[in-house]
């Protein structure tokens, strides 16, 4: 066991303890960027202006009629940045565009005395435009050509030959929407300057250290002049990691040219018509299987709908790619990416990074290809997922593999899985116009950045004379319980009591250089590098006590008057990663987690309507720094899954009318979120026991993202539903997300007794095995899931 994994007698982590912020959550108490308002009188507000194409020129721009507003105090615009006009790391988005790229796009923002003379002032702008032509649709990019970025390949064995000796042969496509992040906080920035030209920026960023390099470059300082501070987000899911970065440097801008506060703070709508969303994408694949179900080889191609910038596109791609094996050993894998360049929003990190999207294409696949081999779904997935020795098609070795196995025996145990099944069987031939079913599905997520440079952390530990510790790291909170988890490793460092600590804000001033809080690395590498500094003061203290009995506080106080040093920066890098994104080949992650869930569903066959009645979930956290926080990630990871898997149905104006690109879904009432009526009525969670990851901090494991893709179970348990309308052996389509729209044409799918859009490319056996039905190739052929 090694000493970063090893856990200490009496250990704070571990113990199952409340969020650090609960109580100031739940009392109102708990203060968010937009709290933060300067005590000092003079602050602006600023509202954009916002163009209403998809795409088009601007020609012209007068400002002067918004200067006529009582209250407006300035128009920024282009012309006004003394640095680079550029809010990306790709320089590929200007941040007042001569060129709209979707409807929405600000092309300048307005700063007034008030929020509602700053909205007048931005009506009163004067734009003239010249439309130009526009792609909106993934597939409609894809006919055009209209890519960018980079075009990925991962690739093992020789696809074709695989193929060839498959004894099954399918070929399909598989489409699904993106997600918008609706966190509960809109984006914010508060920015000042102070008396010595210091730029302070306080952010809903995960990302503290890129916002400051995206406002030091606009505003042409270096970075030591702008300092940015984050206190807690009220919810980020990947959405605010890269996209904060243009509303701080348009607040800085503010602050800097009128020397007075400025406050941008975007509502709900605006928010959703401006911000990114979780990637859409296109899969077109062929598949493989041999006599016994046993996947031989995939060929497939991805496309992501990237919107109308980079962002992060490319690394979203890249984990696609690298996940959409998921649990499974596929010995012969050819996987092509490629990126859609569309007049959307610039879509961007969504919990999961492109991981859920390549998941669901293999299990896509594994759900429409079951029935057809004449296997259950579980069995297929059974008798595929990897076992020692294997690696993935990027050349990585799957450790504790057998971890999935473990996870999927305790979970069919813990949720009487096979009385179940029977139970289900006997409702169904009983009921003719209602169905259950029960879907388990694996997961196997990858814990790192895909970019190896990102896997590292700092952290600043400070003792005070009284034997009080103030730790601060370069993580953010976004209601995750990074903090929480923080506090119980420096508790658990330096062998003090829980309530002996507290945590300061995140600010750019303190730790600097710090990675975006995301991949699930939050606690792994901002851990450890807490762990690292208060391992140093704990060593010079050891030292000095020499074996002598003293207490904490008489070892502090000791220690200051022998004038040892009581503070400690830390730092953490994660070992043994390597990666070449040329080659798409090496060992990017730190370890996998794996996580089984089992979803049982009740459809009705007359409107596709459905209720969710039972999920069960085994996960993998490792040795858990913090249980309760824990299972909260897995519970809500799960939900919001299910929320992009069956309800959260972004839509776009496509239409040749003046509408066109228009976001149609730019509100909580024309966009369905999760709600109670759509909870699990059962919702079972259990920690996998004896999961002691060595080599993380105290042996835990992430949990951020990893359980979002247990949501896949709901998926595929609503297939199987509307499949037992039909004959045995029926293979349906099932869009994502499967609206109750779309499980009624299921269901009309199922009566029918198509295949779907699965097109079969060989043979039955003249001999099928005896355990299941032959093969019966079906006719019809379709474009692909979602239409």
């Amino acid at each position: 066991m090694t000493e970063l994994s090893r856990r200490p007698e009496g250990a704070v982590v571990g113990e199952q303890l409340a969020h650090e912020s609960a109580a100031l959550h739940v009392t109102g108490h708990a203060l968010y960027t937009d709290d933060l308002l300067p005590r000092t009188s003079g602050l602006l507000h600023a509202h954009p202006v916002q163009a209403p194409h998809a795409h088009a020129l601007v020609t012209a721009l007068r400002v002067e009629p918004a200067l006529d507003v009582a209250g407006v105090v300035r128009v920024l615009t282009a012309a006004d940045v003394p640095g680079v006009n550029d809010a990306g790391v790709k320089q590929d988005e200007p941040l007042f565009p001569t060129e709209v790229m979707y409807v929405g796009h600000a092309v300048c923002w307005v700063l007034a005395d008030s929020l509602e003379a700053a909205r007048l002032g931005a009506a009163a702008v004067e734009v003239d435009y010249e439309p130009l032509p526009s792609v909106i649709g993934l597939r409609e990019a894809i006919a055009a050509h209209s890519f960018q970025g980079g075009q990925p390949t991962v690739a093992r064995g020789d696809v074709e030959d695989g193929l060839a000796a498959s004894a099954h042969v399918f070929s399909g496509e598989t489409e699904m929407a993106g997600q918008e992040h609706f966190y509960l906080e809109t984006h914010c920035s508060l920015a000042q300057v102070d008396e010595a030209g210091q730029v302070f920026v306080q952010s809903s960023t995960q990302h503290p250290t890129e916002t400051q390099e995206i406002v030091a470059h606009v505003l042409d300082l270096p970075s030591h002049a702008v300092t940015v501070q984050c206190l807690r987000m009220g919810g980020g899911f990947g959405g605010k990691e890269m996209q904060p970065h243009g509303y701080a440097a348009v607040a800085a801008l503010g602050a800097t040219l009128t020397g007075r506060p400025v406050r941008l703070r975007l509502n709900r709508t605006q928010d959703m018509t401006m911000t990114g969303k979780r990637h859409g994408f296109h899969a077109e694949w062929r598949v493989g299987f041999d006599d016994h179900g046993r996947l031989q080889a995939l060929d497939a191609t991805l496309t992501s709908d990237g919107g109308w910038s980079l962002d992060l596109s490319e690394p979203v791609l890249a984990r696609a790619l690298c996940h959409v094996d998921n649990a499974y050993w596929i010995p012969h894998v050819r996987v092509n990416g490629r990126i859609a360049r569309t007049h959307k929003t610039s879509q961007t990190a969504f919990r999961g990074f492109g991981g859920p999207q390549g998941m669901l294409v293999i299990e896509d696949i594994l759900g429409r290809c079951a029935p057809l081999l004449g296997i259950g779904p579980e069995e297929l997935r059974r008798r595929n997922v990897y076992v020692a020795g294997q690696e993935t098609p990027y050349g990585q070795p799957v450790r504790h593999p057998e971890r999935l196995e473990t996870a999927w025996d305790q979970l069919v145990r813990e949720a009487d899985v096979d009385r179940r099944q029977q139970d289900i069987a006997a409702w169904n031939s009983s009921h003719p116009h209602t169905k259950r079913a029960l879907a388990i599905t694996p997961v196997k997520f990858g814990v790192s950045f895909n970019f190896t440079a990102f896997n590292q952390a700092g952290a600043l530990v400070h003792v005070y004379k009284d034997g009080s510790v103030l730790i601060n790291h370069g993580g953010t909170e976004m209601g995750q319980g990074l903090h929480t988890k923080m506090l119980q490793v420096a508790a658990t460092a330096l062998g003090v009591p829980l309530e002996r600590v507290r945590l300061a804000p995140t600010r750019t001033d303190k730790v600097p250089n710090t990675s975006a809080t995301a991949a699930s690395s939050g606690a792994d590498l901002n851990g450890a590098a807490v762990k690292d500094a208060c391992e140093q003061i704990l060593g010079r203290l050891e030292r000095l006590r020499a074996g002598r009995e003293l207490t904490w506080e008489e070892l502090v106080r000791e220690a200051y008057l022998g004038r040892v040093q009581l503070w400690a920066a830390g730092f953490y890098r994660t070992e043994g990663l390597h990666w070449d994104s040329t080659v798409m080949r090496g060992h990017p992650f730190k370890y996998f987690a794996y996580g089984v869930a089992a979803t049982e569903v009740e459809v009705d066959g007359f409107t596709g309507a459905y209720r969710t009645r039972r999920v069960d979930i085994v996960h993998d956290v490792g040795d858990s720094l913090s249980p309760l926080v824990d299972l909260g990630q897995i519970e809500g990871g799960f939900v919001q899954g299910a929320g992009w898997l069956t309800l959260e149905d972004l839509r776009w104006d496509q239409s040749d009318g003046p509408s066109r690109g228009r976001l149609l879904t730019q509100a909580a009432s024309t966009y369905k979120l999760p709600a109670f009526s759509e909870m699990p009525e059962e919702l079972h969670v259990s920690l996998l026991d004896r999961a002691h990851e060595d080599g993380a901090v105290y042996g835990s494991k992430a949990v951020g993202e990893p359980p979002l893709m247990l949501a896949l179970s709901v998926r595929e348990a609503l297939r199987r539903a509307a499949a037992a309308f039909g004959e045995e052996g029926v293979s349906v389509d099932l869009a994502a997300p499967a609206t109750p729209e779309a499980v009624y044409w299921a269901v009309e799918q199922a009566r029918g007794g198509g295949t779907g859009r699965v097109t079969i490319g060989s043979v039955e056996p003249e001999q099928p095995a005896a355990d299941r039905p032959p093969i019966r190739p079906r006719s019809e052929r379709h474009a692909g899931v979602g239409d």
